[in-house]
């Protein structure tokens, strides 16, 4: 993989565009918790119009969980992932992965938190993809992962290289002062893309136990 890595580009990023990766990889993955494609679509006009994240973070975390799912205490996952995370398959481990990554979105848009949910969101985004994929990703599970987003890709599953692919992309097009607002457009796009690729995955895998 040419140019800067995953990790390297998380690392430069300014607060607009680690809000939006984030972002971006909790939209990718919202088919797991049933939500629809306009659920986080007040999120991203907060970044847009530079508006209220706090509430419109809010209003997202009723709508995709509730209190009697997630519940956040100083920036920590609580006891009300135990549920969620009771069952041992891919599948229920993935929906776990996004329950937190929702619960760790930071109310206040502070570049040091934001970059922190990001990278982490990065991580969990990737794990979620490997879970879904019927095709085998070389290597052990967390080492592998860093070396994905480090940059080394053989032997990758085509689900996580697309995955990579779109968290590169939209990190890229943060960073290009050139594209302006229409930077967080053509992310948002990228990031439907992919939330469409996921909600067919989850389709398959729902097909496959009638």
């Amino acid at each position: 993989m040419s140019g800067p890595s995953l990790v390297e580009l998380i690392a430069e990023a300014d607060e607009r565009g680690l809000a939006a990766s984030g972002l971006a990889c909790l939209d990718r993955c919202v088919p797991l918790l049933g939500g629809g494609d306009e659920v986080l679509r007040p999120l991203w006009r907060s970044l847009a119009e530079d508006g209220a994240w706090d509430t419109a973070l809010a209003e997202a975390r009723v709508e995709l969980g509730g209190s009697d799912v997630l519940e956040e205490s100083s920036g920590t996952f609580t006891g009300a992932f135990s549920q969620k995370s009771a069952g041992r398959s891919p599948g229920n481990e993935a929906v776990v992965l996004v329950y937190r990554m929702l619960g760790a979105a930071p109310s206040v848009r502070s570049t040091a938190e934001l970059r922190e949910w990001a990278d982490a969101c990065s991580v969990a985004a990737l794990q979620i993809h490997r879970l879904l994929d019927t095709a085998p990703d070389g290597g052990p599970r967390s080492a592998s992962l860093r070396a994905r987003r480090a940059g080394r890709t053989e032997d990758i599953s085509p689900l996580v290289a697309a995955e990579l692919r779109r968290q590169i992309r939209i990190l890229e097009l943060l960073a290009d002062r050139s594209t302006g607002a229409g930077g967080l457009r053509q992310a948002l796009d990228v990031s439907t893309e992919g939330r469409r690729v996921l909600r067919a995955v989850v389709s398959r895998r729902e097909r496959g136990r009638v």
